[in-house]
């Protein structure tokens, strides 16, 4: 079958191995997009440590889980979005004003909406976690 977005396989692979209630996950194939969007998760502590390893292909990444992430999903296609409209996006994505985070892929790189409003700057839905 074929891949249709590396991106989505991932998050979906880490909600299944969270809900199992596993301690690590194992992710193929690995891209800048996915690294960035751990990245985001780990900063915020939704997840533990992960490790790329190259296999001298598209290389893999293990996820050490720490049990606190929710849910997590991209959003398809990757719509625009201004400063203005993030507020609409945080409403309709995630459950409450208290946690949850969108990612976003603006100019200034993969942020998450709240560093993308303190830049005052838009850009594209990737996904969200909560």
């Amino acid at each position: 079958m074929v891949r249709m977005s590396v991106l989505a396989d991932c998050l979906k692979t880490i909600t299944n191995a969270e809900k199992r209630g596993k301690r690590q996950v194992l992710i193929r194939p690995s891209s800048k997009v996915i690294v960035k969007f751990l990245q985001c998760m780990q900063q915020h502590g939704y997840i533990g440590e992960f490790e790329i390893i190259d296999d001298h292909r598209a290389q893999k990444i293990v996820v050490e889980l720490n049990g606190r992430l929710n849910k997590c999903g991209v959003i398809s296609p990757r719509f625009d979005v201004e400063v203005s409209e993030i507020e609409k996006w945080i409403v309709n994505l995630l459950p409450s004003r208290q946690f949850g985070h969108i990612v976003m892929s603006t100019t200034y790189g993969i942020m998450t909406h709240e560093e993308a409003r303190r830049k005052k700057t838009g850009g594209k839905v990737l996904g969200f976690f909560y």
